[in-house]
């Protein structure tokens, strides 16, 4: 929580600001209603003079000015509190990235990071602004009701308890179970249908495209399933609440009903008493809805505080490689996702030091697999995989770097962002790193050269423009080890060719792990190897398996557009 409480308790009379408005503008509606039932209920008994109905008619006015001005002036203050917790955030976010920028490689953390920041903007919106505000309200009105009876304090108390907390918890805890299967089941999805779409021509070869539409129908009725099953618990939870509301409401008139009865209360405040349980409950209602949000928030807030205590490293050191030269080994490996048929399975695969090798095969086969288990972001069931001689572990990322499809950028300099390769590199090495990757007299040509400032996410620079950004970080780096994975996924033939020579040139005697479904620049790889089933189907170069294996040359033929 140490990304969300101390911009509170830094900009506590903002907040305290906010959370006034807002229990104001709960204060003035239920007024508005309280004054609109006794002018009514007083109207009705014909008062003998329109004097003694004038003050609740001001009332009423003055009320509903209040509401409007202090929701508006709510709303201004808690968005100006947002944009200065925000702001903070970010230059948080970039201290604590820069000095261990290599531990997340160069691309998507970055980017999820950025995200994370963005989407705890709602936390406070959504749930932390107007939580305070109904428990403002909350504290205030059993207070103001205790003065009539304490008892009816009591019960409403128990209403309002269920209203702001035993409902919003009970959400959060179905939700987050319902979101987070959901999550793991779309995730698996998006990446089987990525894979396929990317080696489709592989399906229509082998004539399975009608099991792969198969499968993926019946994955997106199980996801639909689930979404299916959460509106239907919203919706069940939101007949309760309502349900609930009203049940509040009339134990209110039976309560005022009978203080009227007892003499303890004036029969024309009946209708003011119940109707000032709307605005409140009102308020209520929508706290159910944010707290199921916060599985989402809770992982963006994880990652921004392992990111934060991760300790930086002391020094970039140079990995030796194994005596056997293996720069990466996977041995009798077997991995599945979530108990589900195994993806790998007593798999074996090496690649020496300075071998250059593309990783081919149909959706499923194991390729994105293959990565997350180099990089250490999952762990296999049984085997072992070896990176350098050793099992990867936090400081992996010295050993290998990443160039994946859309590199993210961040809204600095053209500097820092190559930098953050290298957070101690010169300028020298920074612009040296950009001349290898032919990005030096562009970036000259900039208005304020290395000192231009990007746009958010780096709009200003082209696709290969951004990618040779990143690939200017990874020299910086000096890892032994680069994965590609799919950079030139978005490209024109012209830049992706041109693109895919500059990588092998400035990253030459490096170990390349190329995973692919496009068979271009095969002809540049020491080996090929083709995946399916979880297991390695082709092994050799690009013209062993042109002239010996038959789906190879099918492939290539369609991909190239060889006829």
């Amino acid at each position: 929580m140490n990304w969300l409480i101390p911009y509170l308790k830094e900009h506590k009379r903002l907040l305290a600001a906010v959370i006034l408005l807002g229990s104001l503008t709960i204060f003035a509606a239920s007024a508005l209603l309280f004054s609109s039932g006794y002018l009514i209920s007083k109207a009705a008994s014909r008062p003998e003079n329109l004097l003694m109905i004038y003050v609740p008619i001001v009332l009423v006015r003055t009320f509903g000015i209040m509401r409007s001005v202090s929701s508006y002036v709510e709303r201004l203050m808690s968005h100006s509190l947002i944009l200065k917790i925000v702001s903070r955030m970010r230059v948080r976010l970039y201290e604590a990235i820069r000095p261990q920028v290599s531990r997340f490689k160069t691309g998507d953390a970055l980017g999820l990071f950025a995200d994370d920041i963005e989407h705890l903007q709602d936390v406070y919106i959504k749930l932390i602004f107007p939580w305070l505000s109904a428990l403002c309200v909350y504290a205030l009105s059993i207070t103001a009701l205790g003065f009539f009876s304490v008892s009816f304090a009591l019960v409403m108390g128990l209403y309002f308890f269920v209203f702001t907390v035993l409902v919003p918890l009970a959400s959060l805890l179905v939700m987050k179970a319902k979101q987070m299967k959901q999550k793991e089941q779309r995730a698996a999805q998006y990446s089987r249908l990525a894979d396929t779409v990317m080696g489709m021509g592989d399906w229509v070869f082998s004539g399975r495209e009608k099991a792969f539409v198969a499968s993926y129908e019946q994955a997106e009725k199980e996801w639909t399933r689930l979404e299916s099953s959460k509106r239907s618990f919203a919706r069940g939870r939101d007949l309760c609440l309502q349900l609930l509301a009203g049940a509040a409401v009339v134990t209110t008139m039976i309560w005022a009903g009978g203080q009227s009865a007892d003499g303890q209360m004036a029969p024309i405040l009946i209708a003011a008493f119940t109707l000032v349980l709307f605005p409140i409950t009102e308020a209520f209602l929508p706290l159910s809805s944010a707290a199921e949000e916060w599985a989402g928030y809770s992982q963006s807030l994880g990652r921004l505080q392992t990111a934060e205590k991760e300790k930086p490293a002391a020094h970039f050191i140079q990995p030796v490689f194994g005596d056997d030269g293996l720069a990466l080994q996977f041995r009798r490996v077997s991995f599945s996702y979530n108990e589900s048929e195994p993806v790998l399975q007593h798999f074996n695969f090496s690649a020496r030091a300075g071998e250059k090798i593309a990783v081919l095969g149909p959706s499923g086969a194991g390729k994105s697999t293959i990565m997350q288990l180099a990089e250490g972001l999952v762990s296999p069931q049984s085997g072992t995989v070896l990176v350098n001689g050793h099992e990867p572990d936090e400081y992996i990322s010295r050993e290998i770097a990443v160039l994946n499809q859309q590199p993210y950028l961040f809204n600095t300099t053209v500097m820092n962002n190559i930098r953050l390769g290298n957070p101690r590199a010169t300028d020298e090495e920074v612009i040296e790193a950009a001349k290898k990757v032919h990005m030096h007299d562009y970036i000259q040509s900039l208005p304020d050269g290395y000192q231009t400032v990007m746009q958010e996410t780096g709009s200003r620079f082209s696709g290969g423009e951004r990618q040779r950004i990143a690939l200017a970080r990874i020299l910086l780096q000096q890892t032994p080890i680069v994965i590609l994975d799919e950079p030139t996924v978005g490209l024109d033939p012209i830049t992706e060719r041109r693109l895919i020579e500059t990588v092998f040139d400035v990253l030459e005697g490096k170990t390349i792990l190329w995973i692919t479904h496009h068979l271009a620049g095969m002809e540049q790889m020491d080996r090929i190897v083709f995946l399916d089933g979880g297991q390695i189907q082709m092994d050799g170069t690009h013209e062993e398996l042109v002239q010996q294996e038959l789906r190879y040359q099918k492939l290539y033929e369609l991909d190239m557009g060889i006829s």
